[in-house]
């Protein structure tokens, strides 16, 4: 039995926090809460195309551990970043072969930052994986992912919970953050102050969208883990995972948009 409810879920980005997205997804799967619709920037953007290429959560998950991302990554001679992502797209093309937002197995937006006119964009048509690399370019980092005339760079920049592809499409809107902060009593070093400060920026325009969302879904046990913190892979998808489990428990009214939501409401 399919539900008629049109349901969108937007990912935010967080660097390796966002493998937590994948546990978000299994719980809710589980449970019947099938999104129709997906918007993603940065690793959402990722975590989303993978998703919606076919691949279920812990068969990412599998994907990330064995896979050595930045192995595909080289030096950039250029003053506008230290490394490039162009080798990135060998990695997305092993598991997005067709290279096309229209073979999607369920619709996907993805934002990207216009460096050089200071805008959003969302690419939801078209080729698939330069626009996934470019919503995940760090500025600073990466050299900017060059798509027609445009330069771009992360989307979390401008929009880390991309939501208005979402609105007036779905009847029901999720948002999900992997970069809740807490409070800190002692940022030792320049590292810490300036991720710090990245993910404050990120989490402003966040928690500016999240009264667009119907439910947001924002585990607090993310903060103790770095946004590089690969090895950690396992311990950030039963941490979504887990507490979206939860954050079912409370919230039981969500179980109305499963696929048999008289089932799931008697569960």
């Amino acid at each position: 039995m399919k539900s008629k409810l049109k349901i969108g879920i937007a990912l935010s980005g967080g660097g390796v926090r966002g493998i937590s997205h994948l546990g978000v997804l299994k719980a809710l799967t589980e449970s019947g809460i099938h999104p129709t619709k997906v918007s993603g920037t940065s690793a959402g953007a990722i975590v989303g195309a993978m998703f919606c290429q076919g691949y279920t959560p812990d068969d990412i998950l599998k994907i990330i551990v064995k896979t050595n991302y930045f192995k595909f990554m080289r030096p950039a001679i250029s003053l506008t970043g230290f490394l490039k992502m162009d080798s990135v797209g060998a990695l997305f093309k092993l598991y997005l072969d067709h290279d096309d937002f229209a073979k999607l197995k369920i619709p996907l937006t993805v934002a990207a930052t216009d460096i050089k006119k200071a805008k959003v964009r969302y690419y939801s048509e078209g080729e698939l994986i330069r626009p996934i690399m470019a919503s995940s370019c760090i500025p600073g980092m990466f050299d900017p992912i060059v798509i027609g005339k445009n330069y771009m760079v992360d989307g979390g920049v401008l929009n880390n919970l991309p939501v208005e592809p979402l609105e007036g499409i779905c009847d029901y809107v999720i948002g999900v953050n992997c970069n809740q902060l807490p409070q800190e009593t002692n940022i030792s070093n320049m590292k810490k102050l300036i991720e710090r400060s990245v993910i404050m920026a990120m989490n402003y325009n966040v928690y500016s969208r999240e009264s667009k969302c119907d439910y947001f879904i924002e585990p607090p046990e993310l903060a103790k883990y770095g946004v590089f913190d690969i090895k950690k892979a396992s311990e950030l998808f039963s941490v979504g995972y887990d507490f979206t489990m939860n954050y079912i428990e409370n919230n039981p009214t969500i179980l109305e948009l499963a696929v048999d939501s008289n089932k799931s409401n008697k569960v």
